[in-house]
């Protein structure tokens, strides 16, 4: 009796473990509807005397995704969306001689931060108006990818930048089901159309095929590292084995330029920009301007009928990937294996 006691209790655990796993619980909560919102720019910073030349900061913070962002009041601005709107209006203010760019991020998705590190070229090429890159808490993966699109890299010696790399995250619920006597079978029309099936066993061929993605994704990433920065060749299967980095250390790899913060980067802007002064503005809610560089500028997002709190108690990556997403990241996330 005992015996199958125990082995009920195994099961409905197993069972509660699989299904909010797969299925996370959320709260929704509708809280109405948000009006868009006119940007305009706010001085955060200005050298004395500074005139009417500026040099705009534009932040990247978050995770990086070409989707609308998931956060604890619902889906927010697309990143991509936020960031071409401010790089749009700094390149058609002729006011505007350069921009910093300021990235706290542990990046995102593969095409998501591609996308952003080629708007930013293209900012770069069309405006001729120079790009520095200042990194903030974290600037890793996809952080760092977008950075190399800058002139000039400039990060905290703290800051915790590289995770040169791709990660491709699965899991398989196939041995546990096992246990409990649940087996599953897809009807496919072909082999691979269930590839990765978390509830089937795991097959190698399975996982050749998604290596070969990982590895093309990897090959384009380090070759835009060695495109765009001078690292010593003895060097470079170190800086990109997907480790992390200080500022301090990525310094001495040539991973970065130069050590400092927000104003260190305004002075290397104006300096690329041939300017003695200027001031540093940020694109903001006109009604709820920036008051300094480290200011979260309130975003510009369509208007949205009802948003949601959500909580996903189980697995962090959640909300990336219920997102109109691909399940390839360019991204740092401590503890994942």
């Amino acid at each position: 009796m005992r015996t199958a006691h125990a082995a009920f209790v195994l099961l409905l655990t197993t069972l509660a473990s699989t299904l909010l796993t797969a299925c996370s619980p959320r709260v929704e909560i509708g809280i109405g509807e948000f009006p868009e919102r006119n940007l305009k720019p706010a001085t955060v910073l200005a050298d004395q005397n500074a005139g009417s030349l500026r040099v705009a900061m534009i932040d990247v913070k978050g995770l990086i995704m070409d989707a609308d962002k998931p956060s604890l009041l619902g889906a927010g601005a697309n990143p991509v969306d936020r960031f071409t709107v401010r790089l749009a209006m700094a390149e058609n203010d002729p006011s505007v001689r350069a921009i910093v760019v300021r990235i706290s991020s542990p990046g995102g998705t593969v095409t998501g931060s591609d996308i952003m590190y080629h708007e930013l070229r293209r900012f770069a090429e069309s405006s001729r108006k120079p790009v520095v890159a200042s990194m903030g808490e974290i600037a890793t993966s996809g952080g760092y990818y977008l950075a190399l699109a800058a002139d000039h890299i400039v990060a905290e010696p703290t800051t915790i930048t590289g995770s040169i790399g791709v990660i491709m995250p699965t899991f398989n619920f196939s041995e546990g089901m096992r246990k409990i006597g649940i087996s599953s079978r897809s009807v496919k029309s072909a082999a691979n159309k269930d590839i990765a099936n978390p509830f089937e066993a795991p097959r190698e061929g399975h996982f050749a095929i998604l290596q070969g993605l990982v590895d093309e994704y990897y090959a384009r990433f380090r070759s835009l590292v060695l495109a765009r920065r001078k690292i010593d060749p003895a060097k470079v299967d170190t800086v990109a084995d997907g480790r992390v980095f200080s500022g301090a250390q990525a310094l001495e790899l040539g991973l970065i330029d130069e050590l400092g913060g927000v104003r260190e980067a305004f002075a290397a802007a104006k300096k690329l920009a041939g300017l003695s002064r200027a001031t540093l503005v940020k694109y903001s809610d006109e009604n709820y301007p920036a008051r300094t560089p480290w200011a979260v500028a309130p975003t510009t997002e369509p208007a949205k009928s009802t948003l949601s709190l959500r909580m996903d108690l189980n697995n962090p990556l959640a909300d990336l990937t219920t997102q109109e997403t691909a399940g390839v990241y360019y991204l740092w996330y401590p503890g994942m294996e």
